[in-house]
């Protein structure tokens, strides 16, 4: 979900309430759609974390992402301290997680903020030049104590989540010796199982496994490329933790063959082989380039393709040219724009190096390149359409992830009282007592 009307930049637009008791940051989901909205919200231009399936080469290279969110049953690590003695790793983003339930925007900051190829729009560019200079310790309370951040992460969260985080805080204030609710109370918690990753042997496993199973706790970590090798970072570990080299410095490539054996070590140690017998209690996103923007350059480049052919084909060339491809080539580009779109970085000198060789091709290809460029801008409108439909589906799952239905079951509750229908819904008498349930006769023997 791409929404321009994020909340950290409508507050960053309006003056900013001041904030000096804070609150938690609360549980939210492991799920693409609201990764999307946390790093739009954020301010992050032209990406999108979608899920991965599989992290074999043809489910993965083809999006090359920028980096890697994998959420698992969260156990105590041991590492010995020299594993942290890398000199490269102090260049690296990172910031440790001191706030409960903030691991999900801990794992994408660390992750963006070593994506230097990122748009991270002003808000995030900010917050991490005056960080530059910070302790991992420090850059932690900073994300902690910081009321957008705070705000962006539970506008996407289940308001009873919400609830739930403030009434384990009053708990733990009003009675520091009693532990809380465990919804909020443990650092490092994600929140809730990922939905898509669930095995089918799960109900048989959780009547073996262990009482501590039953409510699992589940953190976010990310994997990125970043000054020649790749990263593992996790806000409750001392600093970054090198999982291998690239081949070079200055590049991304082939940085996806160095994590994968680190993911399926993580993924057969945390959270099951995924055969048919283990229990899948994990799941990875990869943030990538966001699809729907990708096609409307995509489109783009093709209208202006489109445009500058047809100035040179000569007068009449519309009647050589098939009539149906014709009219669906003028309904691809009608009304395609959006509000408030740029073009990408790079773009311009793509579209002069294309005009030269428009203007050096002969005479009689003209119009079997108009074909072409109208058969491929049929495609990706249909792509996009697609992608339209993806959005707008993740945007009403997202309304109602977050809309509050707790006011109407107790106006719904209340109205049943008052019209004198809950008591029988009940099997309660008028004075709201259990009614007698008559013996059952006994039949007579003929």
């Amino acid at each position: 979900m791409t929404n321009s009307n994020s909340p950290l930049m409508d507050g960053a637009s309006s003056e900013p309430s001041l904030d000096l008791v804070g609150g938690p940051f609360t549980v939210i989901e492991s799920d693409p759609g609201v990764f999307t909205s946390l790093a739009t919200g954020f301010g992050v231009k032209r990406v999108e974390v979608v899920e991965l399936y599989d992290i074999e080469p043809w489910a993965v290279d083809h999006l090359d992402p920028y980096g890697l969110i994998f959420c698992f049953t969260w156990h105590k690590d041991t590492h010995r301290p020299t594993d942290f003695d890398d000199p490269a790793a102090e260049r690296v983003w990172f910031a440790n997680q001191l706030s409960d339930d903030a691991c999900a925007t801990h794992a994408i900051l660390n992750v963006l903020f070593n994506c230097p190829e990122l748009e991270l729009g002003d808000e995030l560019e900010n917050f991490r030049r005056e960080t530059r200079d910070f302790s991992p310790l420090m850059r932690g309370l900073a994300i902690t104590n910081s009321p957008l951040l705070r705000r962006v992460h539970n506008s996407l969260a289940r308001p009873t989540d919400i609830r739930a985080s403030l009434n384990t805080i009053a708990i733990d204030t009003l009675n520091p010796k009693k532990k809380g609710p465990q919804s909020s109370g443990t650092k490092g918690q994600s929140g809730r199982q990922p939905k898509s990753r669930k095995s089918k042997s799960d109900k048989r496993r959780k009547q073996e496994e262990p009482d501590e199973d039953e409510n699992p706790t589940y953190h976010f970590i990310g994997y990125v490329p970043a000054f020649g090798k790749v990263w593992e970072l996790d806000g409750l570990k001392s600093g970054p933790l090198e999982v291998g080299e690239l081949a070079m410095e200055t590049s991304r490539d082939g940085w996806m063959d160095v994590v994968r054996p680190a993911l399926r070590h993580k993924m057969a140690k945390y959270g099951g082989s995924g055969l048919e017998d283990s229990n899948i209690r994990f799941s990875l996103l990869a943030i990538v380039q966001d699809t729907q923007l990708k096609i409307f350059d995509e489109l783009e480049f093709l209208r202006k393709d489109k445009d500058g052919l047809e100035t040179q084909m000569t007068p009449g060339w519309i009647d050589k040219v098939d009539a149906v491809l014709y009219h669906q080539c003028q309904k691809v580009f009608e009304c395609m724009t959006p509000d408030g779109y740029e073009h990408p970085p790079g773009f311009a000198n793509r579209r002069m190096q294309r005009d030269v060789e428009l203007m050096e091709m002969p005479k009689d290809v003209l119009i079997m390149a108009w074909q072409t460029v109208a058969q491929d801008a049929i495609q990706a409108r249909a792509a996009l359409d697609d992608e339209i439909s993806k959005r707008a589906q993740a945007d009403t799952e997202h309304l109602k992830r977050t809309f509050d239905y707790e006011p109407f079951c107790k106006a719904f509750v209340a109205e049943l009282h008052n019209q004198g229908l809950l008591h029988p819904l009940l099997d309660l008498d008028e004075n709201g007592c259990k009614m007698k349930q008559p013996y059952p006769k006994k039949k007579q023997k003929s």
